[in-house]
């Protein structure tokens, strides 16, 4: 009886035992959109922080030479895109998954359409050294004022 007891109760705790699942996170860049302020800016005159967060399972997103533009912000009125450098983010020695937050400033903006207010929203996407673009994600609407 005491054998059949320690063999069933072998069986229960191997049973029991569950392998740490990895979690997988893509090569390519995933972003998401976290927040935009202020909610209303006057035009030539109010800076407009975008946050995002960012995941890269390779850790190669960021660039240390000053000249390579790896984050682009697009006005969706107009579709101007501005182009930012975010600092590498990890050693290129090795790779392993990175996550967390960024945050862009654009210096101002300005009404397009002539009125005295404007809603205005942006897009945003980053690039990682390996040229894999990331999913596209839009900020909220702001409203510009004069």
């Amino acid at each position: 009886m005491k054998k059949l007891f320690y063999l069933f109760t072998f069986f229960v705790v191997i049973s029991s035992c569950k392998k740490d699942e990895k979690i997988e996170i893509s090569t390519t860049p995933v972003i998401e959109f976290l927040g935009i302020t202020p909610s209303t800016a006057i035009e030539y005159q109010d800076k407009i922080t975008i946050t995002i967060s960012y995941k890269d399972g390779d850790g190669n997103l960021g660039e240390n030479s000053p000249d390579v533009k790896n984050l682009f912000l697009t006005d969706t009125r107009n579709s101007v895109t501005y182009q930012y450098r975010i600092s590498q983010l990890a050693p290129s020695s090795e790779a392993f998954a990175i996550q967390g937050k960024l945050s862009v400033e654009l210096k101002n903006t300005a009404i397009t359409n002539g009125s005295t207010s404007e809603s205005v929203s942006f897009t945003v996407s980053v690039k990682d050294r390996a040229g894999n673009t990331s999913n596209t994600v839009t900020t909220s609407a702001i409203t510009v004022t004069n």
